[in-house]
């Protein structure tokens, strides 16, 4: 009989309030939310050089803004130049507001074990053109990388990530190779002027 289990499962004394905290964080969220920016200026959306490449951070967990679910950024490429490459399990899109270039996609096949996960990587990659005014979708699981077909102007990207994936356990991203600019440690100041140069000329 289940209760002839009580000598188990009565055993400890720990207390909590955890449900009594859910109600507390129901009741003051919608306050809370009230604080957090709808609103987000360029001149509050911090740039960063990054591994993957300059960004324009446009919506990010870090902002404190009433975005739960993605993450944004405007990824500058150089004329000639290239993004990093990196994975990651969560879903990607982005919208090419100037340029043209093409991406690079190894669609992977993922394991696990008690070791934990094994990426099974095409030989090939796939091979997207694209321009200003399209979009391209990046599945789960997908190695990519950017790529700047221009010599004279740069590419400029808007892309946006699901959240969500990382919030269930599955923070997988791991950069595989660097953007030049990064490795050459060139710095934004650098970076901004060399873009204002490039899009006047």
């Amino acid at each position: 009989m289940p209760w002839g289990e009580s000598k188990v499962w009565q055993r400890g004394t720990l207390q909590s309030d955890f449900y009594r905290r859910l109600l507390v964080d129901a009741a003051e969220r919608p306050a809370r939310n009230s604080k957090r920016r709808r609103l987000v200026k360029p001149d509050e959306m911090p740039w960063e050089v990054s591994p993957h490449g300059l960004l324009k951070h446009m919506v990010n967990e870090q902002l404190n803004t009433r975005a739960e679910t993605i993450d944004i950024y405007m990824q500058v490429i150089l004329p000639g130049s290239k993004s990093g490459r990196h994975r990651h399990f969560a879903e990607e899109a982005f919208y090419v507001a100037e340029g043209a270039g093409y991406d690079l996609h190894w669609d992977c096949d993922v394991e696990s074990d008690q070791s934990g996960w094994r990426w099974i990587v095409p030989d090939k990659p796939q091979r997207f053109e694209w321009k200003a005014g399209d979009v391209v979708y990046i599945p789960p699981a997908t190695i990519h990388q950017h790529f700047n077909a221009g010599a004279e102007k740069p590419a400029r990207i808007i892309s946006a990530t699901n959240r969500v994936y990382k919030w269930s356990g599955l923070n997988n991203l791991e950069q595989l190779e660097n953007a030049p600019e990064y490795d050459a440690g060139i710095s934004l100041q650098d970076l901004l002027r060399r873009l204002t140069f490039d899009v006047v000329r």
